[in-house]
């Protein structure tokens, strides 16, 4: 049996890292770096890792509000989202993830696409 893209990951270890960094990068992307102001950023990172951790296949059930309901209203527009996909490939680079296992979440990240723009 292959291990599980959570695995493949590093698991909540290799997640939290991943996590942490896309948060950083997002916060240094002059293109969507303004929607981050004034969060929280202990706890959006937590988020972050909380949302990969589960949907990677781990043990932890993401408690935290389902993409749409996160951003909604948001009106987020294509290039932000983009830049925001591209900082979590970055932080994938960064984090020596494999190609299998980017092209999986960026999958994933187009597969979310229509619950986070423009709602």
């Amino acid at each position: 049996m292959s291990a599980s893209l959570f695995e493949r990951l590093g698991g909540e270890e290799g997640i939290r890292k991943i996590s942490n960094d896309v948060v950083d990068l997002h916060l240094d992307n002059a293109s969507i770096a303004a929607r981050f102001a004034g969060s929280n950023l202990e706890r959006l990172k937590a988020n972050v890792a909380a949302f990969f951790i589960s949907g990677s296949g781990g043990p932890q059930i993401y408690e935290g509000k389902d993409m749409l309901a996160a951003h909604k209203h948001m009106n987020i527009s294509d290039q932000e989202y983009m830049a925001a996909v591209d900082d979590v490939m970055t932080a994938l680079e960064r984090n020596g993830i494999g190609a299998t296992e980017k092209g999986e979440i960026l999958y994933i990240f187009y597969s979310l696409r229509p619950q986070v723009v423009g709602v």
